[in-house]
């Protein structure tokens, strides 16, 4: 009897056994597009290779693994000895392990080395997003070590190595691949780090000071070492603060707690104290946030990254669900509601992915140019990108009804993790001031902007029509900081739409033109016009197994 009653139909297969890479056309363009000729071939293989890894059911468990069994802390040993060690599930090793031996931490001294970890964390992020974060720190640390030559010397090949070296504690000096972790945020300032309380006393030896004080934010606390802020005699300074010092004792490093987080379960984040502990000066004294501002840069390039992978990936999953997932007489993906809902999020994939690769390139191509385009364009599309990031995966768990509010499908997963990149390296409001500031004092970065988006004038009545009202809107200062939101909002859109127009088919293109840049849009996804190609969005956005 219960053979009879239970038999299953009408239920999707799962989404699994593919390649994540090579499905997403958005992305295998953009890699196409950034990358040269030469390492084209190279570049695809590596990314296949970890997108067929990523698309593994064994990926996927590790994912769920690694969230069903948070890291735990242990403060004292069983004689009461202080350890402050953090226990992590092998499935989160298994994760790290295998982004950092696919070069997830190395794109500095490589060639195209940005396009290719961009796209790498972009596939690898769809398995588990948690372990995300000690990989964007570590990559991003090189830039701020560089302004100390010694020190990157040091560093930058254990930084950018190959070799997962695990969460065994020793010196830096007998490791051949490091991790690093940040430490900026205090209880009392929040994103106000100039209101730091934790003090740098310097020692006889030049360079070096001990830290007393607290971070109420310290990310991935099994690291090896972090990158830190205190006030120094001469004002906020940025330092290093290794766990283990070079005679292998321990340095003090106290973790008070882990946070109990909304998602991004799979990862450590906690309060740590200093008392004492010994740190090595990284650039000038009173300079703390010029030397660390280069990584904040590059971490919230990973938060365009990372919303861009979450929302990919919760979009193949309601695409898939809807090709396999029969209502009403038909197939779900060949409803015209419906059809309209997936296109909606599609485009909203497609437009996160185009920005995050061109940003990607910006790095690696490192000209004034590009650098002035970065000190607008990066603020701009973290703060848009995460925002866009939690509505769109929620829409896609809508997708799949009631069984995407059901844990084992990942879609509630996915939601909680939605928020996070929009919180981390600077709200919303952070971001926003950023580019009012990068506007006020760099003329430089507003021409590289414009130049940007300029270049597809006149390949879109609507697109130029959005180009004229940016232009009106940047010539007014009345109220400027309290429309701040609605300015960034309206570059990173434009600068979207200019993208899609010179890169994207013409669905896309026009579709994203039509809702988000001339107006004919609801304020819910499934409001597109029905008279656009709909039906070739959503095909775009498929993966098929």
């Amino acid at each position: 009897m219960a053979a009879t009653t239970h038999t299953v139909t009408n239920q999707p297969p799962p989404l699994v056994g593919y390649d994540v890479f090579a499905a997403d056309h958005a992305l295998t363009e953009a890699v196409e597009r950034h990358v040269p000729l030469e390492l084209l071939d190279e570049v695809r293989g590596e990314l296949s290779k970890l997108g067929t890894s990523a698309g593994s059911a064994q990926a996927q468990e590790w994912g769920f693994l690694a969230n069903e069994n948070p890291p735990k802390l242990r403060t004292h040993d069983r004689y009461g000895h202080r350890i402050d060690h953090v226990d992590f599930h092998p499935a989160w090793h298994r994760l790290l392990g295998h982004a950092v031996t696919n070069g997830l931490t190395d794109a500095w001294g490589r060639p195209s080395g940005h396009v290719r970890r961009a796209a790498g964390f972009l596939v690898w992020t769809q398995t588990e997003a948690g372990h995300g974060c000690p990989l964007s720190m570590t990559h991003a640390a090189v830039p701020a070590l560089r302004v100390d030559p010694q020190l990157a010397a040091a560093w930058e090949p254990k930084l950018t190595s190959q070799i997962y070296e695990g969460e065994e504690l020793r010196p830096a000096a007998e490791k051949s691949g490091v991790l690093f972790g940040m430490g900026m945020t205090e209880k009392q300032g929040g994103s106000d780090v100039r209101a730091n309380t934790t003090t740098a006393a310097p020692l006889e030896a030049d360079g070096e000071y001990l830290l007393t004080g607290h971070k109420w934010f310290c990310s991935a606390p099994m690291s090896d070492a972090f990158l830190v802020l205190a006030q120094a005699p001469g004002g906020l300074t940025c330092f290093l603060v290794p766990r283990v010092l070079e005679d292998g004792t321990r340095n003090v490093f106290r973790i008070q707690r882990l946070k109990d987080k909304l998602g991004n379960r799979s990862n450590a984040s906690s309060e740590v104290e200093f008392d004492g502990t010994w740190a090595r000066r990284v650039g000038e004294e009173g300079r703390g946030v010029r030397t660390i501002i280069e990584m904040v840069a590059a971490t919230r390039l990973d938060c365009v990254i990372g919303s861009a992978a979450l929302m990919r990936q919760a979009v193949a999953q309601a695409v898939h669900h809807a090709a396999y997932r029969s209502a009403f007489g038909g197939v779900l993906i060949d409803k015209p509601l419906m059809r309209n809902v997936l296109a909606d999020l599609a485009l909203e994939s497609e437009a996160a992915t185009t920005l995050g690769m061109r940003l990607a390139a910006a790095y690696d191509a490192d000209t004034e140019q590009e650098r002035a385009f970065l000190r607008l364009a990066v603020p701009a599309a973290k703060y848009w990108v995460t925002k866009r990031c939690t509505p769109t995966t929620a829409e896609a768990l809508e997708c799949l009804g009631g069984n995407g509010y059901v844990e084992e499908s990942g879609m509630p997963r996915l939601l909680r993790e939605s928020p996070l990149n929009s919180i981390w390296e600077g709200s919303g409001n952070v971001q926003a001031l950023d580019v009012l500031r990068a506007l006020q004092r760099e003329p430089q970065a507003l021409n590289a902007f414009l130049e940007e988006v300029g270049t597809a004038r006149g390949a879109d009545h609507r697109l130029d029509a959005a180009i004229k009202d940016l232009l009106a809107e940047l010539a007014d200062l009345e109220g400027i900081e309290a429309r701040a939101r609605r300015l960034v909002e309206r570059m990173a859109l434009v600068l979207q739409g200019s993208l899609l127009v010179r890169w994207a088919p013409p669905a896309v293109a026009d579709a994203f033109c039509a809702s988000r840049l001339g107006g004919d849009w609801g304020t819910a996804f499934g409001t597109l016009p029905h008279s656009l190609d709909l039906a070739a969005v959503v095909e775009r956005a498929r993966a098929v197994v």
